[in-house]
């Protein structure tokens, strides 16, 4: 796992994320043993252990990345990321876990704007607290039925 945020979402995670030393619980060991990758044309001295800036060209960057060996590239707190990554058809998979909590109003993962895209399911699981679990992949512009 790696993981990939914009400045904001990475500056919240460094915060909590990148200061605490108990390395055994699970978030934290991932967080703070693996490389870590911003998108950002603003940050320039991250002080998390392992952080590299992208900026410039940060489409051609998260091609480079995905094309390394070194497992999934995650994105963590940044929907303006996410929203970008789709369209720029930089996403291979969209893991999305689900709360039953309503927390009123707030920023839409995807837009409401731009072009359509399908997603093919590839797995499912749901939880005892009722959180569930949906993996899926782009599959293109979706196939709309005419009458």
């Amino acid at each position: 796992m790696r993981s990939c945020s914009a400045a904001g979402p990475y500056e919240l995670f460094a915060g909590y994320w990148g200061v605490r030393e108990d390395l055994e619980n699970p978030i934290v060991g991932a967080l703070n043993t693996r490389p870590k990758y911003v998108a950002s044309n603003t940050l320039t001295d991250p002080k998390w252990a392992g952080t590299t800036v992208l900026s410039g060209d940060v489409a051609a960057a998260i091609g480079g990345l995905k094309a390394k060996p070194g497992g999934e590239l995650q994105v963590h707190g940044s929907g303006n990321l996410v929203r970008w990554l789709l369209a720029n058809q930089l996403v291979d998979e969209i893991t999305l876990l689900v709360c039953p909590v309503v927390v009123g109003p707030g920023t839409r993962l995807f837009p409401d704007t731009g072009p359509d895209t399908a997603l093919d399911l590839i797995e499912s699981r749901s939880f005892p607290k009722g959180i569930t679990l949906q993996v899926y992949r782009p599959a293109g512009r979706p196939q709309y039925a005419t009458d």
